[in-house]
């Protein structure tokens, strides 16, 4: 129920923003981050994960449009094939992602669950493959992803609009590759359990 008006100064310390999901399919919330994503987006990283709940959704043009608006804000965008083949049926994935970088995103990720990830700038486009693991749940496979994305980017110093506009192939496979990891970890056992950082390290 967070209203537009409801939203607070953020202090200078918070450098990246993430959102997605459920909420921008609701109102008045969806309102309210699409206006927190225009107030913040020339001065904080913006990550947008679509992640497409269709049983919420009551318009599809009307969520299809917000998603796009907000994609022409973001920095990075993270979605997965089914995400992808909600947006664009039929799309392929290079196509896609070559839109919403034309749209403004610098960085896209198509997630693709036991087959990995694409990574897609205006520059180059990276795969990297997914880890063999012997699945438990699948529950916030997704959300860790994106954790482990914004981690690795964060921890070479990279989580900055100069900096993700500028990333080379190694640091994107350096990410792509931990938060691979990570996910396979969180789906190797039962409920949403992401792993502790000691988990991931070697």
């Amino acid at each position: 129920m967070l209203a537009p008006e409801d939203l607070p100064d953020l202090p200078d310390a918070i450098i990246a923003l993430h959102l997605g999901s459920f909420p921008l399919a609701l109102e008045p919330c969806g309102s309210a981050f699409e206006a927190l994503c225009r107030r913040e987006y020339q001065a904080r990283v913006i990550h947008f994960d679509p992640n497409i709940r269709v049983n919420l959704i009551k318009d599809r043009v009307s969520h299809r449009q917000r998603v796009e608006r907000i994609v022409a804000m973001a920095d990075i965008v993270k979605m997965s094939d089914e995400d992808l083949a909600w947006m664009a049926p039929g799309s392929s994935p290079e196509a896609f992602a070559a839109d919403w970088l034309k749209r403004g995103a610098r960085l896209v990720v198509v997630t693709r669950g036991k087959d990995g990830a694409l990574a897609f700038t205006s520059r180059f486009k990276y795969e990297a493959p997914g880890a063999r693991v012997k699945v438990a749940d699948t529950i916030g496979a997704g959300d860790t992803f994106t954790a482990g994305l914004l981690a690795a980017l964060h921890g070479s110093d990279r989580l900055s609009k100069p900096a993700i506009a500028a990333l080379d192939q190694e640091s994107v496979l350096a990410a792509l590759k931990f938060a691979v990891k990570a996910a396979a970890v969180t789906v190797s056992r039962p409920g949403a359990d992401p792993p502790w950082a000691y988990e991931l390290e070697g």
